[in-house]
């Protein structure tokens, strides 16, 4: 591995690569090494809070709205703060990996906005991460137009067609191992953010639109103050107006739902609202509260959003949301459009009954993981929106959730079936594959997964194993006939490394948190000092 020193302590632990010098500038990387000097211990400091509080509910301290800021959610004056520009309607956004091909395709898709996701739809390689700022900057100084080796065009709409970008870097728990200041790796949070804020913040604001991000897994308040805290520093060191930057926060994990209100009061200046998770939420929820027997959960596709909880859950975010004025924006749509007739008919009638669900609940839009289905949800939230470009007037006043709706699981409590645990396996499997191989976001079996997908799947496999209500010969059986099926599927697939990743983080004891870090450190990071 080559080391290169760079100013303030940061250096790059990988070689460089093509056009890598336009993107991990000295200036770049000293503006993320000050925000990691700034932040990175606070940071630390959350994650073991992180660990106290799983400990805590793990040994039967009940999770409740916090009293302590019972006062913050009982003022009826603050707001967050008025939509930004390009912001205002967003009945309509597509997410997928900072990709060049899929960068132009989501742009150009009619959306309203580009979720580019640097967390779990994309495999945090590094030419991955390096990529996918420099096909950000490409995009907006519009110079990522290419021809593919099969003659395809991919060509930038005018740029009053295209959709407004919004960046998700890392979650809190990820380490940047290519980066390390002061002699620790840099929190890759700070890694996306900050080389996109230095290249791009600018350049937004002068193009009309502004520096704007989704943030995903918070647990709590604490962790957003930590972000509102950071733009607040970033914004002052580039000379650019304080409340410049917006941030979407994606309500994916159980504690965060308790805290709605809190997020929103922390980020207030900076916030753009919250929006609903599904498969993280799931896995959240059975992370934390997994070893009980009530939390028993069938196959995931049995869990739908319509279960008792997870309307609990949309319909608390849609009244926090409104009620603070901010736009509340409903979940994925994960379906991938086949070309067979009937199938294709059929998930475009799936994903419309779930938008109408979204646009009849008062949510202001919703994500899609595919262009052809733009088309599908921007007709649902048409009809109920018509020309205005929001309904966050619509108070909701009608909802009142209490702790136990959000944690009533039982009407949906089940074990799983035969079918349930061959699929958990199988996509668990085939997701690892693709995400060793540096893909993020893979289609399997009709539907576009990413990182989530393989998380709910492994918990949910730990689980039941946790409760006999599955054989641990009958799992390891079924994993050996999946992985034979892989390997005649994928002939390039590392197999044992598969199986161990699968071993590890879904038939050990203690559930380990993600399995993103340690696939990262054992095997996308030695890919890189291969030179894969």
């Amino acid at each position: 591995m080559s080391t290169t020193a760079l100013t303030h302590h940061v250096r790059v632990l990988a070689a460089a690569e093509h056009r890598h010098d336009e993107i991990l500038t000295p200036a770049a990387l000293d503006f993320v090494g000050r925000l990691a000097g700034a932040f990175g211990e606070r940071r630390r400091e959350l994650l073991k809070e992180r660990r106290r509080q799983a400990l805590r509910l793990a040994s039967g301290s009940p999770l409740d709205f916090p009293m302590v800021t019972s006062a913050v959610r009982a003022d009826p004056t603050w707001r967050v703060a008025p939509p930004a520009p390009g912001l205002t309607d967003r009945r309509v956004e597509i997410t997928s990996p900072p990709e060049r091909r899929m960068t132009v395709n989501a742009l150009n898709s009619g959306a309203q906005v580009w979720l580019a996701d640097f967390e779990d739809a994309t495999a945090p390689t590094w030419d991955n991460i390096v990529s996918g700022q420099l096909n950000l900057l490409d995009a907006i100084e519009r110079r990522i137009d290419f021809t593919n080796s099969e003659g395809k065009e991919y060509r930038l709409r005018d740029r009053d067609r295209l959709a407004t970008i919004v960046v998700r870097p890392r979650g809190w728990h990820l380490d940047e191992e290519h980066l390390e200041f002061d002699g620790r790796p840099v929190p890759a949070a700070l890694v996306d953010f900050g080389l996109y804020f230095f290249h791009c913040a600018r350049r937004q604001i002068d193009a009309g639109r502004g520096p704007y991000f989704s943030l995903p897994k918070l647990e709590n308040r604490y962790e957003a103050r930590l972000w509102n805290d950071i733009f607040v520093t970033a914004q002052e060191l580039l000379g650019i107006p304080r409340g410049t930057v917006r941030a979407t926060v994606l309500v994916e994990t159980i504690t965060a739902a308790f805290e709605m209100e809190e997020i929103l009061y922390e980020l207030r200046e900076h916030s753009s609202g919250l929006n609903a998770g599904r498969w993280d939420y799931l896995f959240s929820l059975l992370k934390t509260f997994g070893h009980r027997t009530d939390f028993l959960l069938p196959d995931r596709a049995k869990v739908t959003m319509t279960a008792p909880f997870m309307r609990a859950y949309t319909e608390l975010l849609v009244r926090t949301c409104h009620k603070r004025g901010a736009h509340a924006i409903g979940g994925m749509a994960a379906q991938v459009p086949s070309r067979e007739p009937g199938a294709q008919e059929a998930a475009r009638a799936k994903v419309r009954l779930d938008k109408e669900r979204e646009a009849e609940d008062g949510f202001d839009g919703s994500w899609v993981a595919h262009p052809g289905l733009v088309p599908v949800c921007r007709e649902v939230f048409d009809g109920v929106l018509g020309e205005r470009p929001h309904q966050i007037d619509r108070t909701r006043d009608d909802v009142d959730v209490s702790a136990a709706d959000l944690l009533s699981v039982r009407r949906v409590s089940g074990p799983p079936s035969s079918e349930g645990v061959r699929a958990g396996i199988a996509v668990a499997l085939r997701y690892f594959a693709a995400w060793l191989r540096g893909q993020g976001a893979v289609a399997l079996y009709g539907l576009m997964e990413d990182a989530a997908t393989a998380e709910i799947a492994r918990v949910q496999i730990w689980q039941w194993l946790r409760h006999g209500v599955i054989d641990r010969e009958a799992v390891l059986r079924l994993l050996d006939d999946e992985l034979v099926a892989l390997g005649a599927e994928y002939p390039w697939a590392p197999l044992d490394d598969i199986r161990a990743l699968f071993e590890r983080n879904a038939l050990a004891g203690e559930l380990p948190l993600f399995f993103t870090p340690d696939a990262y450190t054992r095997h996308l990071v030695r890919r890189t000092e291969a030179g894969a």
